[in-house]
C-alpha cells in the first residue's frame, strides 16, 4: 500500500468494533481489561478455512 491509498491522521476515525456475548450484541470498547484480552486470543471461524481443514480422527 502507498501513501496515495491511505488517509491523513487527521481524516481517520476510529472503528467501533462490536461482537456477539451471551446472546446480545456489544461494543469491544465496553468491554472490561480481562475480556479484551480474551477478545484478542479469540479464533475466528471461515467457511474457507473449515472446508480446507482435514475432518476429525477423533
Amino acid at each position: 500500500m502507498t501513501n496515495i491509498d491511505t488517509l491523513p491522521t487527521e481524516q481517520r476515525q476510529r472503528c467501533e468494533v462490536w461482537t456477539r456475548v451471551m446472546g446480545y450484541h456489544r461494543p469491544v470498547s465496553q468491554y472490561n481489561v480481562g475480556k479484551r484480552a480474551e477478545h484478542r486470543e479469540r479464533h475466528h471461524f471461515t467457511e474457507r478455512a473449515a472446508a480446507l481443514a482435514p475432518p476429525d480422527t477423533k
